[in-house]
C-alpha cells in the first residue's frame, strides 16, 4: 500500500524523544485506540524502527507502510489489531 494513500486516525508525534518514549507513547496510544484505526508515527529515533518488529509481534497489532521522505523522520503506520 501506498502511504500516501493512508488515511490515519491518529497521528502521533514523537519526534525528538529517545528510546524507550517512543515506543511506550506508541503502545499508550494504540491502547485508546478501535480495531482497525491506523496511528501514524512521526518519530526521529532510528532505534524506534528497531524495536518495532518485536513489539507488533507481541500486540499483535499490524505494520502497514512508513515512509522517509527526506523530512528528517520517519512517518510509520500501524494498524491496531
Amino acid at each position: 500500500m501506498d502511504v500516501k494513500e493512508i488515511n490515519a486516525n491518529l497521528t502521533l508525534d514523537v519526534k525528538g524523544l529517545s528510546c524507550p518514549m517512543p515506543l511506550l507513547k506508541t503502545k499508550k496510544a494504540l491502547k485508546g485506540m478501535k480495531g482497525g484505526e491506523i496511528v501514524e508515527i512521526l518519530v526521529t529515533d532510528p532505534g524506534f524502527r528497531k524495536d518495532l518488529p518485536d513489539f507488533i509481534k507481541k500486540s499483535g497489532d499490524e505494520w502497514i507502510g512508513d515512509s522517509d521522505n527526506g523530512e528528517g523522520f520517519f512517518r510509520i503506520y500501524l494498524k491496531k489489531a
